[in-house]
């Protein structure tokens, strides 16, 4: 019995150490494989101000973008309401305390920004002991994870973000790649992630201009403008760089900018989502103003737009939340508060309800469950099969606009004013 007592002791700690080295790692937009899933199977599914908050810390400043996490560390951006400054911060994400609280850059003439959106609304990422964090053309930085240090900067994109800036960056190999859908100028650019240089800069092909009552282009608009984050698919072997601008959705070669193909868009314009890929297609809704849900086969060349687009559908599509691809349904929620599953093959509907709420955030799917998290706060938990069931409804204080992070089985939650750690 009394060496028992110490085994069993070290298989408790081992445990615990196995335990903790799971899923910790939320390092961009939407999670490890950019699709808002998570494999963690004890995250909360109930919580309040006062039941299952590990930790709550407030964030200085006005800001949309989401956290990420690595090395037990939550990085977020933030920026002053004016949009003159605009900052990093890390947090310990076993405790919440504020580790680096870093300005970053100081804009003496900040572009508009619309009052839905904010100065600090693309989410950071994150690999290995770096961390990259972009305004749009107000600057990109490289930043040391461990002590904050700037290892490099951009300020020299020129790009009117007319509404403000709202595409993540994302990495492939050794490329940090970016959008920049303005008024003024739509491209795609990728940094060499080590020192920042340009390695290729791409010109979008379509350029749909708003027109004024003389029925001339006139020379800022929507229809210049997207908020999309790429994602890098693989399709057939072949490596596809998936963005979505403003009147149309791209396959690039990743490391080229090569444009493979495109569908064109011409009932919506601004897309804002990541897409989602799975079942030899890519999915993803065009954006605003009659916007519709669109299943694309991602192996065309050229215009495709009347041969590679598998199914559309019209019905209650989002807007700003991503979409959910788990097996062979698509999960998805309006940005008026209406759920829905369809048939990933055809786009059939399988369900629809009104959840309640509006939507910003793009919602979370773990095992069995799905997370919707409304803009005043309240987080609807449903299942995650084709008949629609409500598991769970929760309230902060905030509400949300930025998307979760989840490290081993916590939900790492941004509010309006706060950061949240959740954990039963």
């Amino acid at each position: 019995m009394i060496r028992a007592i110490p085994l069993l002791a070290v298989l408790s700690v081992l445990a615990l150490d196995t335990r903790a080295g799971e899923n910790l790692t939320w390092p961009q937009f939407r999670g490890p494989n950019g699709d808002g899933r998570t494999d963690a199977t004890s995250l909360p599914l109930h919580w309040s101000e006062t039941n299952n908050v590990k930790w709550k810390t407030p964030i200085h400043g006005r800001a949309w973008s989401s956290p990420v996490v690595a090395d037990n560390r939550v990085w977020i951006t933030t920026a002053s309401e004016d949009g003159r400054e605009l900052f990093a911060v890390c947090l310990d994400a076993r405790t919440g305390k504020v580790v680096h609280d870093l300005k970053l850059f100081t804009v003496e003439q900040p572009q508009f920004a619309h009052k839905f959106n904010t100065y600090g609304s693309p989410t950071p990422v994150i690999e290995g002991d770096r961390v990259y964090v972009t305004f749009g053309s107000p600057g990109t930085a490289c930043l040391d994870e461990k002590t904050g240090k700037v290892l490099w900067e951009r300020r020299d994109f020129v790009c009117n973000h007319f509404r403000g800036a709202g595409s993540s960056p994302i990495l492939f190999q050794d490329l940090l790649i970016m959008h920049f859908d303005g008024s003024d100028y739509q491209f795609v650019a990728a940094l060499d992630k080590v020192t920042g240089k340009t390695r290729w800069k791409v010109d979008r092909s379509i350029d749909f201009k708003d027109l004024g009552s003389d029925g001339k282009p006139t020379a800022d608009g929507d229809f210049r403008k997207a908020f999309a984050t790429p994602h890098v698919a693989t399709v057939d072997g072949q490596k596809i760089l998936i963005s979505i601008g403003a009147k149309a959705t791209y396959g690039y070669e990743p490391l080229t900018g090569k444009e493979l193909w495109r569908v064109e868009e011409r009932t919506s314009h601004s897309g804002a989502t990541r897409p989602v890929v799975g079942r030899d297609l890519v999915y993803y809704p065009t954006g605003f103003s009659k916007g519709q849900l669109l299943a694309v086969r991602p192996n065309g060349t050229g215009d495709v737009t009347t041969s590679h687009v598998a199914w559309t559908v019209k019905r209650n599509v989002p807007c700003k939340p991503s979409l959910l691809l788990i097996e062979d349904s698509i999960y998805m929620i309006d940005d008026g508060g209406i759920a829905s599953c369809l048939d990933a093959k055809t786009g059939q509907e399988i369900w629809r309800e009104r959840v309640g709420g509006n939507y910003s955030a793009s919602p979370l799917a773990a095992p069995g469950r799905l997370y919707f998290f409304s803009e005043e706060g309240k987080t609807t938990v449903v299942a995650a099969e084709r008949q629609f069931k409500v598991l769970a409804e929760n309230t902060l204080e905030s509400g949300f606009m930025a998307s979760p992070a989840v490290v081993g089985n916590a939900l790492i939650l941004r509010t309006k004013t706060h950061l949240y750690r959740l954990e039963e």
